[in-house]
């Protein structure tokens, strides 16, 4: 089985080209040709650079591994941006990219049999936040209707819209399956490793006073949720599927955790009022468009902060594909730091 996995050099990318090696596919690491390789060493790894952002350059590019490949069997389209300078960039990165890449794929009869696309819990947006009467909150659910309050949100979902289009227009030759995560952390990720870094430092720095409730996926559980699908498009096909590891965890859980892992006695716990979140996000985006480099705490990342509830419902993925999250937040953790010393990023 061939597959091709888009945004292989960036963090979750890395893990799904390392899976699907590991179980013995002809596996392709879909990138830009100057992305960097540095978790992409294995000898038996294949390259595809793709440029999304021009169809006309694509289009010659996919010509080429036409004559190479023929087509993949399964793409894994894990591309796209967190973080911009502009909100139009997150339009381009994650929608336009798309929609570029399955209608070239499409125009040079190079659709695959399943076509997997990561997207994110986001696109739900600040839903079910009501608390009821024992403070507790409701999941989100298949059911819902996404309602995005961001602009990485509102890009994922028109993606999403694409998707489900395309299936149409093609009378259902186009197979694809929606994978939605909550915050995924893990080895080589580096936005919850500020975290890490940040407690080393003895202080732990928190936002808003009402009870949030927070999801959470190991890199690995994620990328064995989506290998589960291959294969199952009699079940997965046109359907989106939160995951996460099940459980429901307070607003310090990973912090408590991460103190504990590596060791940290004595942290300063400070919760800030969201409307100070909002000042330092609105001038740490500022000073990004000075530096011309995407600032990780912005306007977008703000309002996710601001969000109270993240629980999901992953009954649907249990069911339909036997998805079985292995690694609980502690378990995880204890990886992640461990990591984190071994590479000396801690």
């Amino acid at each position: 089985m061939k597959v091709l996995i888009t945004g292989a050099s960036g963090f979750i990318g890395s893990f799904l080209c390392e899976e699907g090696l590991k179980r013995g596919m002809e596996t392709w690491a879909g990138m830009r040709e100057h992305s960097s390789r540095r978790w992409l060493q294995h000898e038996k790894l294949k390259f595809a650079f793709l440029d999304m952002t021009d169809v006309e350059k694509l289009r010659g590019q996919l010509a080429t591994y036409k004559e190479k490949v023929g087509k993949w069997d399964v793409i894994i389209h894990a591309a796209g941006a967190t973080k911009c300078l502009r909100r139009e960039d997150f339009d381009k990165h994650n929608f336009l990219c798309t929609k570029n890449l399955v209608n070239t794929l499409d125009e040079l009869g190079m659709l695959p049999e399943q076509f997997l696309y990561v997207s994110s819990l986001s696109v739900l947006g600040p839903i079910r936040e009501e608390q009821n009467t024992d403070s507790t909150y409701n999941d989100m659910t298949a059911e819902d209707t996404p309602q995005p309050n961001t602009a990485y949100g509102e890009s994922k979902v028109k993606s999403e819209a694409f998707l489900a289009e395309k299936r149409i227009k093609t009378d259902g030759r186009f197979h694809f399956t929606i994978f939605r995560p909550t915050g995924v952390y893990g080895p080589r990720e580096k936005d919850y490793f500020m975290m890490a870094k940040s407690i080393k430092q003895h202080v732990d720095f928190a936002v808003g006073y009402k009870k949030q409730v927070i999801t959470f996926v190991y890199v690995r559980d994620l990328v064995s949720a989506i290998f589960a699908a291959i294969g199952k498009a009699d079940v997965a096909n046109g359907k989106a599927y939160f995951v996460s590891d099940g459980n429901n965890y307070s607003s310090r859980a990973f912090s408590d955790l991460i103190q504990k892992e590596l060791g940290v006695k004595g942290v300063l716990r400070i919760k800030a009022p969201l409307w100070l979140l909002k000042v330092i996000s609105s001038v740490a985006e500022w000073f990004s468009h000075l530096t011309g480099k995407p600032s990780t705490l912005n306007g977008d990342k703000y309002k996710i902060m601001c969000q109270r509830n993240w629980q999901c419902d992953i009954t649907p993925i249990k069911e339909d594909l036997g998805f079985v999250p292995e690694w609980q937040l502690e378990r995880g953790v204890k990886e992640c730091m461990a990591w984190y010393r071994e590479n000396k990023w801690i």
